[in-house]
């Protein structure tokens, strides 16, 4: 049975993962029979957005792992602790704690960094051609990675925005639209990106992107 990493950021979509993408990522790989271990960093989160008012909650403070146990329903692995000698293929579903708390994305831009245990983890799954998946907002954070490991032209998608496509492009990779029902494959670098909620109208719409993705992500485990 192949094993995934599902990386966490948070529970919710404006301050950690996209509840809806994380959750859909974890039906389709129990549909495709794939085990997974969620993971997080255990760090504090950048904001804490009041999903219910829309407005950050400027007075609080939360820790992105405490939060992410909540999606994973309490089994939940901190980030430091995985083993890519254990693990067939890594997936980090989107949500704006992916720009926030497992990157600098949202205030860096292109000039941004990936949490250092994240960052140690993508390049072991990258080094021994392990497959590597994102969606949403966190394709950034491979295109920084590989262009820490000197890698260029990366086929990457987040959907159609101009401003984080033109971000991805200064970083060495390379761009590629796409609809919210599909996903952009670099078979040569072995990652698989999708625009999900960056583009999709619905949970429906969702759902196909993510698990073309899932399936496209444990053909190459």
């Amino acid at each position: 049975m192949k094993k995934i990493a599902v990386v966490l950021s948070g529970c919710g979509v404006f301050d950690g993962s996209e509840i809806h993408e994380a959750t859909l990522t974890l039906l389709a790989l129990d549909l495709e029979g794939a085990s997974y271990v969620c993971a997080a960093p255990d760090v504090p989160q950048a904001k804490v957005h009041n999903h219910l008012t829309k407005s950050d909650a400027k007075s609080e403070t939360r820790n992105a792992a405490v939060e992410s146990a909540r999606i994973a329903r309490g089994n939940l692995a901190l980030l430091k602790d995985l083993r890519v000698s254990q693990l067939d293929g890594l997936i980090i579903p989107g949500g704006f704690g992916a720009a926030l708390n497992l990157s600098s994305f949202a205030t860096a831009g292109a000039d941004m960094d990936v949490n250092p245990e994240l960052k140690t983890l993508l390049k072991e799954f990258i080094s021994q051609k392990k497959p590597v998946a994102a969606l949403c907002i966190a394709p950034p954070i491979l295109a920084r990675v590989f262009r820490d490991l000197g890698v260029k032209g990366v086929k990457l998608t987040i959907g159609n925005d101009s401003g984080v496509a033109s971000a991805i492009n200064a970083m060495g990779s390379v761009h590629v639209d796409c609809q919210a029902d599909s996903c952009v494959v670099d078979e040569a670098h072995r990652v698989i990106t999708c625009p999900a909620y960056m583009l999709a109208g619905g949970i429906s719409e969702l759902w196909k992107g993510i698990e073309t993705t899932v399936k496209t992500l444990l053909k190459m485990a």
